[in-house]
């Protein structure tokens, strides 16, 4: 194997983990606004305008995530 082919597999190997760094970050970001949510709704004074920005984040985050995951189709 050349020196440039060991440097693009290099290369391509840390994209793939920064990648999965994201997905990780972006599925553990769900996970606390899951928890954040459940306790909103146990509550009774619910927050319905919190539970919107809870909602709408996590559906950015997976939207995010799908792209992501995308990629390492490629």
């Amino acid at each position: 194997m050349s020196e440039t082919e060991k440097d693009e597999l290099i290369d391509a190997q840390k994209q793939v983990i920064g990648i999965l760094f994201e997905v990780i970050k972006r599925l553990q970001t769900n996970n606390n606004l899951d928890e954040e949510y459940f306790q909103i709704i146990t509550d009774s004074t619910k927050n319905e305008k919190r539970i919107k920005e809870i909602l709408d984040e996590r559906n950015e985050n997976s939207k995010i995530v799908g792209r992501l995951l995308e990629q390492l189709e490629i």
